[in-house]
């Protein structure tokens, strides 16, 4: 599998919006509103659609939501206890840990659903669809959390008005209440949520400043390890404890391996973080991809 071939697209539009924000007229006031489109609107949507297109069966599949459960909150609490660590704590701004933390345990979920089709045809998407189901509501409320409470704003307050928490918990319940987009809707929700995928990929291009990582070099390496090399670790031990088929296996691995999310910098823009920075962490998960999906696919694999 051409794993470059495959993370060229998310690349590229970062590339892009970089390259549109600082050497055309469409500069940052207007990519400050772009980014409020994706936030309150588009991201929403693509969630929401994302959850309630596959039927979740939680019977068939309920040693894998343990295992995704697992793997996710082993990342978390790897990436909450850096500050806390004696040899990192030290050069970390809190500020900085609080807006990057979620780069160490949130995913892409397209080029997850890309690998898992090529991999495992309509079962790997079945499975990676339960994954995504599951998991994106635990992790979207573990990203805001440090936010929230390093801003001392209140935590409940900001779940409930979180417009991506809303849209990935009503999936959720949509999904296990059996709903569905009507047939006559479906083509104008994919595309909206194709645009939230440019869109939001661009405005994080447009929002980098790879400057700002110089100054939380620490952080960086520390939360793009957990996500690229500890969590993948992390996730093949616990198939073998749990006792995963080998498709079960796989596809665990390739979730764990995947770049962050995307909306990573939208979130932290949107609730006032610095989001150069974890733009630029966006962009160097994304081009890290290349080499932890064949180290879980091909290394790890085949222990």
């Amino acid at each position: 599998m051409n794993y470059a071939q495959l993370l060229f697209p998310d690349f590229s539009l970062i590339l892009l919006g970089y390259l549109v924000c600082r050497y055309t007229a469409l500069n940052r006031p207007v990519w400050e509103q772009v980014e409020s489109l994706v936030y309150y609107f588009l991201f929403p949507v693509l969630l929401f659609h994302s959850i309630v297109k596959s039927p979740l069966d939680l019977g068939a599949a309920s040693s894998l939501m343990g295992a995704g459960w697992a793997t996710g909150l082993i990342g978390i609490a790897m990436a909450y206890a850096l500050p806390r660590l004696p040899c990192l704590g030290r050069y970390m701004d809190l500020r900085d840990h609080a807006s990057s933390a979620q780069i160490a345990f949130r995913f892409n979920s397209f080029i997850g659903l890309a690998i898992a089709d090529r991999l495992a045809g309509p079962q790997g998407l079945q499975l990676i669809a339960v994954l995504i189901g599951v998991c994106v509501p635990l992790f979207n409320v573990a990203a805001v959390w440090p936010m929230a409470k390093h801003a001392q704003r209140g935590f409940g307050r900001e779940l409930l008005r979180n417009p991506l928490i809303i849209a990935t918990a009503s999936g959720l319940v949509a999904n296990l209440m059996g709903f569905s987009i009507p047939a006559w809707l479906e083509p104008t929700v994919t595309r909206l949520g194709a645009a939230s995928l440019a869109l939001g990929l661009m405005a994080a291009g447009a929002g980098m400043q790879l400057g700002a990582l110089a100054r939380g070099k620490a952080l960086a390496v520390a939360v793009l390890a957990i996500r690229h090399a500890l969590t993948p670790i992390a996730a093949l031990g616990v198939a073998f404890l749990i006792g995963l088929n080998p498709t079960q296996t796989t596809i665990l691995l390739a979730f764990s391996a995947l770049p962050t999310a995307s909306s990573c910098y939208v979130l932290a823009a949107r609730m006032g973080y610095d989001g150069a920075y974890v733009a630029g962490l966006v962009t160097l998960s994304t081009l890290l991809g290349m080499a932890s999906l064949p180290f879980a696919l091909g290394v790890l694999r085949a222990l």
